[in-house]
């Protein structure tokens, strides 16, 4: 079920308070949309829509937008540390740093079920996004995403291209292809045929073999488990994975969300519409979204620039092997 957050009016903070804050940051709740609804890309409207969000750094007129994956939250200091602090490519000393928990999420902002089962977009949550900014007082941003978060950016990038300085995309593509789509169908499938925390376990174990490569699994889970002998170790592992993520995690938005990204297919003409400067980032052994795909999507952008983070680890490199992907991110958003 959504979490709710009480809300709490934004205000700047004097020098004095923000120094401290600007590592841990600030979480705070908003109610958006309250004079004019937010037209869903389905036609529905939705007023008085809440959004979770930190921020990090001094307010400005300038800020660096962070969007979220699928199963992540708005403290992006918390899931991204290898790309967060001083010095670093999200440094909160040099930018005013904005992440918000998507629309349909579970951590603070508006649920599926608040919404009445209406299907979302990326394109909504994008919108969301864009109304937090103007609440903010933001009026450009440089926009920086993976896996999920990266289709965000894409998004971004065709909704909102006069407010995008640059963009980063890590691992992410153009459109979701049927390989993808399919995993999300079985995971979706397995919750709706187990609900209640069930199927959740066995979507996360489905989504767990995409987000990791057969040589990272041969590396860390050969073998027998340590602590079930006689077991495989991989074994062990999706079970504990599907289990820390039923009882973080809601199934309603992972329904919500796996299906908005599902639906979200940038054309061609679409991409070769988009002028502002973006680095690709694919992953050598992503057997979820392909490096050779990501790259497919970065030819057609004629501002990108395409590199490729070597990694054993699969999609969730972005993550494990952030350290290796932190000064290619810090020199593009510097240059």
């Amino acid at each position: 079920m959504t979490t709710f957050v009480p809300e709490a009016a934004p205000y700047v903070p004097s020098a004095a308070e923000a120094a401290p804050e600007r590592c841990s940051g600030t979480r705070r709740t908003v109610t958006l949309f309250r004079n004019e609804p937010l037209l869903l890309d389905c036609g529905r409207p939705v007023s008085h829509v809440r959004v979770t969000y930190h921020t990090y750094g001094a307010p400005a007129p300038e800020a660096l937008l962070v969007t979220h994956a699928l199963t992540g939250t708005s403290a992006v200091h918390e899931w991204w540390p290898s790309l967060f602090g001083p010095g670093k490519a999200l440094d909160p000393q040099r930018h005013y740093i904005v992440c918000s928990n998507v629309l349909g999420g579970c951590a603070g902002s508006t649920g599926p079920l608040e919404l009445d089962g209406a299907p979302l977009t990326l394109r909504d949550m994008v919108a969301v996004q864009r109304e937090l900014l103007r609440h903010l007082g933001v009026q450009r941003a440089a926009v920086v995403g993976g896996s999920m978060g990266g289709m965000q950016v894409y998004e971004w990038l065709r909704s909102y291209p006069d407010l995008v300085t640059r963009a980063v995309i890590i691992g992410a593509p153009a459109r979701h292809s049927p390989w993808a789509i399919g995993l999300n169908t079985a995971a979706r499938n397995a919750i709706l045929s187990a609900p209640g925390g069930a199927g959740l376990q066995v979507a996360r174990q489905i989504a767990m073999l995409s987000y990791r490569s057969p040589e990272s699994f041969a590396a860390t889970q050969s073998g027998d488990s340590p602590r079930q002998p006689g077991t495989p170790a991989i074994s062990t592992y999706l079970e504990y994975q599907g289990r820390k993520l039923e009882s973080r995690f809601c199934e309603h938005s992972y329904l919500a969300l796996t299906s908005a990204m599902d639906r979200f297919q940038l054309s061609d003409l679409d991409l070769q519409a988009i002028r502002t400067p973006v680095l690709v980032v694919g992953i050598s052994s992503d057997v979820l979204y392909p490096a050779s795909e990501v790259q497919a999507g970065a030819a057609q952008l004629p501002c990108a620039e395409y590199w490729e983070l070597s990694s054993p680890h699969g999609h969730d490199a972005f993550l494990m092997d952030a350290d290796a992907l932190e000064p290619k991110v810090r020199a593009f958003l510097s240059s």
